[in-house]
């Protein structure tokens, strides 16, 4: 147990219950050093971060009365740590960039005003910096192929509130405290508090199949199918990413650098999904690509059947909202551009963290059964 004198660095971590944000908060607790404050607007059920040296914040950020209430007393905090988002409105649109810079400005208005200890602050946004996901979409840009790396430049027709939040950083902090920018792709986590979950999206399809002896099909496009076309992000080398930049001030420069969070290696679900089949349990097909299979109408109104898993296996008690998002599968597996981000720099500067994504996805399946998410 870290004492008062021991402990030297105080994060507060927004998005506490999010996929990254849990595993910051566990990577973190395991130094004696770290203090850390999570903050969400409700808390784990039940909870999984279990320390002496752990501090749940209930806290609507939304509101800049209730968000200066609760943060009024935390004169410690070294470290900041956003990994939350406001998925209230449509991405690229004004509300949404709107509602999360207001979310994020409350909150650094505050910390700004009492940390006078802080030394750095890590915004998380993604790869979709680097694209729009907006249709219709440049018949021309199809074609491309990029491996987009951090100095890419903006698109200039975007709505999109990483912008916003950035220049929100670069406005608060430049020449105060320094700052750093991570943007991971697809994410791979345990979560119940995440919009964008596939790691639950995935298992709870696995799981209706075998409980409805359903084959485990793939509904998407032939090309998303057999290329690759995305990169995977482990929530695990995401949140040492963080902690990386965070705490590195002798070997990076964190003037607002921003950084590729990302595996490595590339993947393509012709080869994953039947592995994956396998360690879920479900029966395969031989015919496993179903272009015409849509997730969001074949498991429209499977509520009750997740209730029925959930109860049988004595699982903790999920609604089927909380884990799964059938129309980002049906998204992510028709998506008509290939996003893939550059590691050279994060490599250059000796950040070593890899995964293969393949092992990442049936990792965080142990981890949710671990949790009793899932049977």
């Amino acid at each position: 147990m870290a004492t008062i004198e021991e402990t030297k660095n105080v994060a507060i971590i927004f998005g506490v219950t999010g996929l990254v944000g849990r595993e910051l908060a566990r990577r973190l607790l395991l130094e004696p050093s770290w203090k850390v404050y999570g903050i969400a607007r409700n808390p784990e059920t039940p909870p999984t971060l279990k320390s002496p040296c752990y501090h749940f914040i209930s806290c609507n950020l939304l509101n800049p009365l209730e968000t200066q209430k609760k943060l009024c007393d935390l004169h410690d905090v070294t470290h900041v740590f956003w990994v939350t988002w406001a998925s209230q409105f449509p991405l690229e649109t004004q509300e949404s960039c709107e509602q999360n810079k207001a979310m994020m400005s409350n909150a650094l208005n505050s910390m700004l005003s009492i940390a006078k200890g802080l030394k750095h602050v890590s915004l998380q946004t993604g790869t979709k910096h680097y694209v729009s996901l907006m249709a219709p979409f440049d018949e021309e840009k199809l074609k491309l192929h990029y491996c987009y790396h951090e100095d890419f430049p903006r698109m200039g027709r975007s709505l999109n509130f990483y912008y916003a939040l950035e220049d929100l950083l670069m406005e608060k902090l430049s020449g105060k405290v320094s700052w750093s920018v991570h943007r991971p792709g697809l994410l791979l986590g345990s979560s119940v508090r995440s919009f964008y979950n596939f790691m639950g999206s995935l298992c709870v399809y696995g799981a209706i199949c075998k409980h409805l002896r359903l084959p485990f099909v793939f509904g998407g496009t032939k090309k998303c199918w057999e290329e690759a076309y995305i990169d995977g992000s482990d929530a695990r080398l995401v949140a040492d990413q963080h902690i990386w930049a965070a705490t590195k001030g002798d070997i990076v420069s964190n003037n607002g650098q921003a950084f590729n969070s990302i595996n490595g290696p590339c993947f393509i679900w012709k080869e994953v999904w039947p592995i994956v089949g396998k360690k879920l349990g479900v029966q395969v097909p031989q015919d496993i690509l179903v272009e015409n299979f849509w997730f969001s109408k074949a498991m429209a109104g499977k509520h009750q059947v997740w209730e029925e898993i959930v109860e049988a296996n004595g699982l903790v008690h999920t609604t089927l909202e909380n884990l799964a998002n059938w129309e980002f599968l049906d998204a992510l597996f028709r998506f008509p551009l290939k996003l893939f981000g550059s590691r050279d720099k994060v490599d250059e500067l000796g950040f070593a963290a890899r995964y293969n994504t393949l092992s990442s996805i049936l990792y965080w399946i142990d981890c949710m059964r671990d949790e009793k998410l899932i049977p």
